[in-house]
């Protein structure tokens, strides 16, 4: 018997287990026919995952099917499903009434299965893709060319995996700004027969929604970019893999109305409600007869064309009843069109911009609408929700940027927004109620894509993420594709490249705000110095460093003819040298009009030169982009000249004819231990402190020496600093020889939670009297502008000292909770402070 036995077990398939080990090749999978198309098509794409990584495709059996050893079905829609419930395998209370959520068991049978059960069809969906994750198949395998490895004894393990549902309900991508990188590439390249961004794009961009557990997207809408409904194929596309279509701010129920083919103002008139209000109407009637019987989440009241106001010119009030009236009217629409009761269709309203001040002048949305929150395009919150707005029954959403095109700056080119700053923004949004919709501007999507996964992991498990641990996120994720060896690598380029684009993003370095005065319009030497402070040549050398780094860990990843080195250079590499390129070009060229004035013209010839081979270098490295991989990417990668920037050009620079070039070794020459120009300044150390509550945090992964100190946690009550005794926090500082000192405070520029707090901070010296400090701006004022450009808010204030004393105490006290401390600098003496770099000036 032992002997018939021990046969059998050899001669059992490869797809049987041991324990609750899953062996996934040559196995079969089987769904019921009633399964959605949606649901079909991850399944075919699980099927070719295992084959990529086995090599052995698969079978597919619908219903239940002899041998079947991977079932997959949705509660509800599955008689499979249903019939694992009955015996126990399956708990419906893990299933039943959920949103979006999964089972993933091995059976303890005497012929295992592996069962992947959804509480619904995007459930079903996820619980498919993590398998594919599981096996080692990226979410960006396409996107980002991430290899899979061959791998025939592939497994998975599971005992009852329960995923939960998600922390936000709707999580999605707005591509955006289109024009200089996803336009050119879908019309010339992955689509030239249609000659747009058309149904093959958004089938790939559905499909990485799916992977990362997304399930909505905001199509491309610019002009340049053929409106989305005008390919009927889009939106089919869309609703076959179960993608729910959301609109941006400006375009309300499902109309683009910058695009002509949806609203020529030749053709349909003004857009004007009040003056064009059938013509409006009758648009949105046709969308609706179009659109509603998919999955939507509609856009309710107006702006003005595009990204514009309302027109008009309607004094507050009148604007107030009209949005009203719109908001009436479109909800009507809605309920007839869906056949719902308004209550069971999500909608979102956008207080973004000039309908922020409509909203907060006395606009009443609907108790089931979804506010969404947005930052200042700078990835900072202008708002969360109050103690009422909490209470909604739509509850709350943010809209948020990791790329934006308009004024101060565009930053349309690189991934540079901290981890530590999305997760920081995005908690105190949560916090508030804003678990409902999450809406990520994307730009191209590429190559913001370690954003975008950061984004959507927060999205579906808010919980598993802290302060500390999202800035290893990035990091974690790069080591899992190309190493483990190369985690502590990872974490220290990634920290090097966020830190010194927290300084000074590289799409700001020509140091000049388009559409503005005449005073900062125009390309500009950096308030970087090569002088007193040489924070200058501390930059250059810091980048210089963190492009040779990833070069080497490049060269390390050998030869294997996968796509292991084109992915590199896709998430790290490329943005990290074209960072520096563009540092290079602009810090060269500010070298050399220094030089030239100074009549030191054949170093200013070296260092003009430095500025064109900077240009070209950016050049070769979009040309090295566009051409890999036998061109699959040309036409995606470009610096955007967007609307608002001068980065993209070369800087004037001056050469001398008949000079030759040298090199102004005496300015290069850099210590990295060096302090130029602090003498009669102190440069607090941070983490230096006597921490008096326990409401004070050191964080890193923001700021310009990559920590902050934080006096308190978003939403506490407000307290009140006059008469507060004991400080949060003090710092010691060595005894001056003046009788006044200045303390310089930088602050993270956070806008007030709501209308009822500020950012008030006290500071004092020496037990002395209180200086409170409350950071309040208007949006688009110079103060906003200076603060977001340079990611940082500036106070100076002074105080007596007593200088006989043999050190002195500087105190923080808490008035609104969450401010950040990012450098303070005690000044009695010393040169001029204009510009926070890296250096510690």
């Amino acid at each position: 018997m032992r002997l018939k036995l021990f046969v059998f077990l050899l001669l059992l398939p490869a797809c049987m287990i041991k324990g609750r080990t899953f062996h996934v090749a040559n196995t079969v999978v089987s769904h019921d026919k009633n399964e959605s198309v949606s649901v079909c098509k991850a399944i075919d794409a699980l099927c070719a995952d295992i084959g990529k990584v086995t090599g052995t495709h698969p079978e597919i059996k619908v219903g239940k099917a002899k041998g079947a050893r991977i079932i997959i079905g949705t509660y509800g829609e599955s008689k499979q499903i249903s019939a694992l419930v009955k015996k126990g395998v399956l708990k419906e209370t893990d299933l039943k009434g959920h949103w979006e959520s999964y089972v993933i068991t091995v059976t303890k049978d005497k012929n295992p299965c592996l069962v992947i059960a959804g509480s619904d069809r995007r459930g079903t969906i996820y619980g498919i893709y993590e398998i594919s994750k599981q096996i080692g198949v990226s979410p960006w395998y396409w996107w980002a060319d991430v290899p899979v490895r061959h791998n025939e004894n592939a497994t998975v393990d599971y005992d009852y995996y329960i995923s939960g549902e998600p922390s936000v309900k709707y999580r999605g991508v707005f591509i955006n700004d289109e024009d200089w990188g996803l336009k050119p590439w879908a019309s010339h390249n992955y689509e030239k027969e249609l000659g747009d961004i058309g149904p093959r794009t958004y089938a790939r961009v559905c499909e990485l929604l799916l992977r990362l557990k997304g399930n909505m997207l905001a199509p491309a809408m610019h002009s340049c970019t053929g409106a989305f409904y005008s390919h009927p194929e889009s939106k089919l596309v869309a609703d076959s893999f179960g993608i729910i279509i959301t609109t941006s701010h400006c375009e309300p129920l499902l109309l683009n109305n910058a695009a002509k083919s949806e609203w020529d103002s030749k053709r349909d008139g003004e857009w004007n409600y009040k003056t064009n209000k059938n013509t409006i109407i009758g648009k949105w009637e046709a969308r609706l007869g179009e659109a509603a019987r998919f999955e939507n989440i509609y856009t309710l009241a107006m702006r003005g064309v595009h990204d514009e106001g309302m027109r008009g010119n309607l004094p507050m009030e009148e604007r107030v009843r009209l949005i009203q009236q719109v908001i009436g009217d479109q909800r009507e629409m809605i309920a007839r069109h869906t056949g719902k009761s308004i209550a069971d269709v999500p909608q979102i309203f956008v207080p973004y911009k000039e309908t922020m001040d409509i909203y907060e002048n006395g606009l009443c949305v609907p108790d089931d609408v979804t506010l969404v929150w947005v930052d200042d395009n700078y990835g900072y919150m202008k708002r969360v929700s109050d103690e009422n707005e909490k209470k909604r029954g739509g509850r709350a959403g943010v809209y948020y940027h990791l790329s934006y095109l308009g004024a101060p700056h565009d930053y349309l080119w690189l991934n540079t927004t901290a981890p530590v700053l999305m997760y920081e923004e995005l908690k105190k949004s949560y916090d508030s109620g804003a678990d409902r919709y999450w809406l990520l501007n994307v730009g191209d999507i590429k190559p913001m894509e370690m954003g975008i996964q950061t984004f959507f992991d927060m999205a579906w498990n808010f919980s598993s993420f802290n302060i500390v641990n999202v800035n290893n996120h990035q990091a974690e994720m790069l080591a899992g594709i190309f190493g483990s060896k190369y985690k502590d690598e990872f974490q220290a380029v990634l920290d090097e490249y966020y830190r010194l684009a927290w300084i000074r993003k590289p799409e700001y370095m020509g140091f000049e705000y388009e559409w503005d005065d005449a005073a900062h319009t125009g390309l500009r030497d950096t308030d970087f110095s090569f002088g007193n402070y040489r924070d200058a040549q501390r930059r250059l050398a810091d980048y210089e460093g963190l492009s040779n780094r990833v070069e080497m860990m490049a060269r390390s990843l050998g030869d294997d003819n996968s796509t292991l080195k084109e992915s590199f250079f896709q998430f790290i590499q490329y943005p990290v040298q074209a960072a520096y390129q563009m540092n290079r070009k602009f810090l060269m060229a500010q070298l050399n009009h220094e030089l030239y004035s100074a009549g030191r013209y054949a170093e200013a010839n070296w260092s003009a030169r430095q500025t064109d081979m900077a240009y070209d270098s950016i050049r070769s490295l979009n040309g090295r982009y566009n051409g890999m991989l036998e061109g699959k990417w040309n036409g995606m990668m470009s610096v955007p000249p967007g609307f608002c920037a001068l980065y993209h050009k070369k800087p004037n620079v001056a050469y001398t004819d008949g000079e030759e070039e040298k090199v102004p070794g005496d300015i290069l020459e850099y210590d990295s231990e060096e302090k130029a120009g602090l003498k009669g300044c102190h440069v607090v150390d941070l983490a230096g402190y006597d921490r008096k509550t326990d409401e004070v945090n050191i964080i890193k992964g923001m700021g310009y020496d990559w920590q902050v100190v934080q006096l308190g946690r978003p939403g506490a009550t407000p307290k009140e600093i006059k008469g507060q005794t004991v400080p949060a926090i003090e710092y010691i500082f060595p005894k001056v020889d003046r009788d006044f000192i200045d303390v310089i405070v930088y602050t993270v520029p956070f806008w007030p939670l709501h209308a009822k707090r500020g950012n008030a901070i006290g500071i004092s010296v020496d037990g002395g009297e209180k200086s409170i400090y409350d950071n309040r701006f208007e949006e688009y004022s110079r103060r906003w502008k200076d603060q977001v450009m340079k990611n940082g808010a500036e106070h100076r204030v002074t105080f007596a000292v007593d200088k006989t004393r043999p050190y002195h105490t500087l105190s923080f006290f808490i008035g609104d909770s969450g401010q950040m401390i990012e450098r303070v600098i005690i000044d009695w003496g010393g040169p001029e402070q204009s510009y926070i770099g890296p250096s510690g000036k």
